[in-house]
């Protein structure tokens, strides 16, 4: 059975930092597509970050380019998002996500959520 467990969400104040977490268990995050997606309240889900199983190509979104990082420890099959100058704006549920591809089949599979408020 595939589980993916975050950490390090909390109350931040603008312009500090918090580094999530995402611990896989019953997969190898090296041979998915990570990502992180956050759910600010009513609104959409949105993609933050990713990074490649093939060739560790990352990807973010311009709202977050230059601020966030995402990484991945395949010794602790464990995938980051190291975030720098949090805004308010960035206050949101933040969502593992490991999408495994077969040749016939995609398996999306989410962690349980972490939220991060930025607030003064």
């Amino acid at each position: 059975q595939v589980q993916l467990v975050e950490s390090g969400g909390g109350l931040v104040q603008p312009g500090g930092s918090l580094r999530l977490s995402c611990a896989a268990s019953g997969l190898i995050f090296s041979t998915t597509a990570a990502k992180w997606y956050r759910q600010a309240p009513g609104k959409g889900r949105e993609l933050v970050a990713a990074i490649t199983s093939a060739d560790g190509r990352i990807n973010y979104a311009d709202s977050v380019k230059g601020r966030f990082t995402i990484s991945r420890d395949d010794a602790k099959n464990t995938v980051f998002l190291q975030m720098n100058s949090l805004k308010p704006e960035d206050t949101a549920v933040y969502y593992c996500n490991a999408l495994l591809q077969t040749w016939d089949k995609n398996y999306n599979y989410w962690g349980q959520g972490a939220q991060v408020t930025v607030s003064s």
